[in-house]
């Protein structure tokens, strides 16, 4: 699996949401509203996800593997940093 396209779409408003992201696999397979997020730990992704009837956020679509979610968080990341970076650190 390969990621092939990246878009990144900054918000605008205060808080922790930075921005929310796009990611294409393999030219064929779209991703959206993968959110970047400034967490107490740092910069981390959270996966698309949807409200169930008792208030829990379950992820819509997800990696199995921890190598796959890491290197998605990583690519995500990194784009958003060459795209935002000057202005994430003001």
């Amino acid at each position: 699996m390969q990621i092939t396209d990246i878009r990144i779409r900054k918000t605008e408003r205060d808080g922790k949401l930075k921005a929310v992201a796009s990611i294409t696999i393999d030219e064929e397979f779209v991703v959206h509203d993968i959110k970047v997020i400034d967490g107490d730990k740092g910069m981390f992704i959270a996966m698309p996800s949807r409200k169930t009837t008792d208030g829990e956020y379950k992820d819509i679509a997800h990696p199995i593997k921890s190598s796959t979610r890491e290197e998605m968080q990583r690519l995500i990341l990194d784009k958003y940093n060459s795209e935002f970076g000057d202005e994430a650190a003001e």
